[in-house]
């Protein structure tokens, strides 16, 4: 088997869909992209493509070797969306080869289905307490939303406390099983977090999400020491060897890799690995699309260490087009109960709809993360 053609389709809402095609007819899809920089990783991916063309696309392993290393210069965001993407649709390919899911080739699964949790309140929290309510009426089981707005380095108390007041209107909506998830989302500077921290700690929280950036972890000691709640952390992190020192940290109770950002299947593979070596948990990040949810599925099936999946239908991104809007096995993501039943498809278990991704990319989409400014004019952390 040789690979003849990649093919990259930018669709709505912001999403990248790649199709590796093989002499013998099977066709492998992925998920490359980083949001906001779709076009970026699609270069990154016919870059790639010039070497990968012609090869057996079973060999993954030493492709990945081979596109992570050979370069010279490795890593970061596009790259390793790149090489994600990739790895993903040769995993499809094999899968369907072999007419097993990945999950079988991983060694099999230890799970059935794993809980799930949804977004509300969007990108500045607002009724969330009604979003909650909504939500867990649909069977989900924990919910995730945005702490704050925008937060200057050292801000005023009345910002705190609309963040306080807001997750305990959630709390009090949902009653007190219900896991809650916070994201600080990288908005909240050290100063700040210490403070909201120790607020948040009577609300038995599910985890918080990048109290800090990932960059100014080493204040994550400091604020692990003020409350009890697991951190979460992990989505602007892209291979093992940056979840390496934050694993030897031993600070952070919850990793999350994205399939679609760190390497894909066979990098997060050794990352949820490490990470049950250091007793942490697995979840990876997804508000991505169909062959992205597919993939981290993939993933969870065979860690133990997983807990819980996000997952991006209904999210406040998804405006023009939803995860399911692009498989043609509606029912791939089987939800009962606040989980989701792991794909047992060949490959990644998702029959694209090509001629509706083919006519939703002549669309396509210009999506930027939003700028955010201070009071004051200066620039604020989306």
């Amino acid at each position: 088997m040789k690979i003849t053609a990649f093919h990259t389709f930018i669709v709505p809402p912001r999403w990248l869909f790649l199709k590796i095609e093989t002499d013998e007819g099977i066709s492998g899809w992925g998920e490359p992209v980083i949001e906001g920089r779709a076009r970026t990783v699609e270069m990154a991916v016919k870059e790639l493509s010039d070497y990968l063309i012609g090869k057996d696309p079973r060999f993954i392993e030493d492709h990945w070797t081979v596109m992570h290393r050979g370069g010279f210069y490795r890593g970061g965001p596009i790259m390793m969306s790149a090489i994600a993407g990739i790895d993903q649709a040769l995993w499809d390919i094999k899968g369907k080869a072999l007419n097993v899911p990945v999950h079988e080739l991983l060694g099999g699964r230890v799970r059935d289905k794993i809980k799930v949790y949804s977004w509300i309140g969007g990108d500045r929290p607002a009724d969330v307490a009604a979003s909650a309510r909504e939500v867990v009426s649909k069977g989900f089981l924990a919910l995730k939303m945005n702490a704050t707005e925008e937060l200057q380095i050292v801000d005023s108390h009345d910002k705190i406390d609309a963040a306080v007041e807001r997750v305990a209107s959630v709390r009090e909506a949902v009653g007190p099983h219900i896991g809650i998830a916070v994201d600080f989302h990288g908005r909240v500077h050290r100063p700040m977090a210490r403070i909201l921290v120790k607020e948040l700690e009577p609300y038995r929280l599910m985890f918080i999400e990048e109290p800090v950036l990932s960059e100014n972890r080493e204040a994550l000691r400091e604020i692990a020491a003020l409350g009890s709640v697991p951190i979460a952390l992990g989505e602007r992190l892209f291979s093992r060897w940056d979840f390496k020192s934050v694993l030897q940290e031993g600070v952070v109770d919850i990793i999350q890799p994205d399939l679609s950002h760190a390497g894909g299947i066979t990098e997060c593979r050794k990352i949820a690995t490490m990470a049950e070596a250091y007793d942490v948990a697995l979840a990876p990040h997804c508000p991505l699309g169909p062959l992205a949810l597919a993939a981290c599925l993939q993933v969870d099936a065979v860690s133990y260490n997983a807990f819980i999946q996000e997952q991006s239908l209904g999210i406040h991104y998804n405006t023009a087009n939803d995860v399911l809007d692009y498989a043609r096995n509606k029912d791939v993501f089987r939800y009962e109960d606040g989980y989701v039943f792991i794909p047992s498809g060949p490959g990644l278990g998702v029959e694209m709809d090509e001629d509706y991704v083919r006519e939703r990319a002549n669309e396509g989409h210009d999506w930027h993360a939003p700028v955010w400014r201070h009071k004051d004019g200066s620039f604020a952390e989306w």
